[in-house]
């Protein structure tokens, strides 16, 4: 299906529709209320369409400060976000990009939305583990100023390591599960040899302690998976720094989980 307009006609609102209705969340913004007309209280996006020859029917409803809700052939799911688990949708936009080509930040993100994706049970774990890096830090910054003992660290660093340990656990199962798929992926879109390797180790309460001297000075924790990356490499290049702009772009169509 091929959409055209003029500018402001709302091709991008019908895209974006499309991913809402179909994965419960935008591509584009994460705050619902965007997502609603200036002046309306809430908005409903009903889709409808044949699944291996079996009618689907799919709606979300947003209502302004309140929670989404979603149906699934006329059942109510206990989010929208269940969504994704019935029905695969891609977005392709330029800051997709961003995967290959930005920051750490960006594939960490990434790494984690597909343990979110490939294992739910554990998709707390990122949230779960920035909650106590915040106290970790703000412990050490107390610490620092002289306001709290160094021994206030000790259950926020046992927290830490634990809760990181498990999420470098979770980050490195679910690249590998996805590895296959990426790599048979790739292939068919004419990119050779793709590989995802997750390049990061979860901190030890040892080796935090040796760098203890640094985190208090700057008040921030300087080991753990917040700072981990994930190399994506074709035929052994590092495609962020060596990979065309299309095979940057094919990778980015592989990846997805």
């Amino acid at each position: 299906m091929l959409v055209t307009g003029p500018n402001a006609a709302g091709k991008t609102n019908l895209l974006e529709a499309l991913h809402v209705g179909t994965q419960g969340f935008s591509p584009r913004t994460r705050a619902d209320v965007q997502l609603i007309r200036f002046g309306d209280g809430g908005a409903r996006i009903a889709l409808r369409g044949l699944r291996r020859g079996r009618d689907v029917r799919l709606e979300v409803v947003l209502r302004a400060g309140a929670g989404k809700q979603a149906r699934l052939n006329g059942a109510a799911l206990g989010s929208a976000e269940q969504l994704r688990a019935e029905v695969a949708t891609l977005v392709f936009t330029p800051d997709r990009l961003a995967v290959v080509k930005g920051g750490p930040a960006v594939r960490r993100a990434y790494a984690d939305r597909v343990v979110a994706r490939l294992f739910p049970a554990r998709a707390s774990l990122p949230g779960d583990y920035g909650a106590a890096l915040g106290q970790r830090n703000a412990a050490l910054r107390r610490v620092a100023a002289g306001l709290s003992s160094r021994d206030s660290l000790e259950p926020w660093t046992e927290v830490v390591v634990e809760l990181g340990a498990a999420l470098v656990e979770a980050r490195a199962a679910a690249l590998e599960l996805l590895q296959p798929r990426a790599e048979a992926a790739g292939a068919e879109l004419g990119l050779g040899e793709l590989r995802l390797e997750y390049r990061g180790d979860p901190a030890t309460a040892t080796a935090l302690a040796h760098r203890i001297e640094r985190d208090l000075e700057r008040g921030t924790t300087g080991l753990g998976p917040h700072l981990d990356d994930v190399g994506i490499l074709a035929a052994r290049r590092e495609l962020r720094l060596y990979g065309s702009q299309g095979e940057q772009r094919v990778a980015v169509l592989a990846l997805d989980p």
